[in-house]
């Protein structure tokens, strides 16, 4: 029963990162900005699966995840290597 409890908190913590994150996203001034934004959404969504993996039991979700956090990493590091400065 605790542990419903604390996954459903989890949850919606989730959810309202993701919300203010997407308003960042959406309305941020400097690509660095959206690009920070974009990478908080997606680690966001990897805890979303592990809270998922959690509540359902369901170990098969793990590669994803790391597959979600390989490319995360290799788009930020290209993004940031190759972006041309605001002005």
């Amino acid at each position: 029963m605790e542990v419903t409890v604390v996954l459903a908190v989890s949850g919606i913590l989730l959810i309202a990162a993701a919300v203010v994150t997407a308003y960042r996203l959406l309305d941020g001034p400097s690509t660095l900005d959206r690009l920070v934004a974009m990478d908080t959404i997606l680690a966001v969504s990897m805890c979303g699966l592990a809270v998922w993996a959690v509540y359902s039991a369901d170990t098969t979700i793990v590669p994803a995840i790391v597959a979600l956090s390989l490319v995360s990493f290799i788009g930020s590091v290209s993004v940031a290597r190759f972006r041309v400065r605001d002005e």
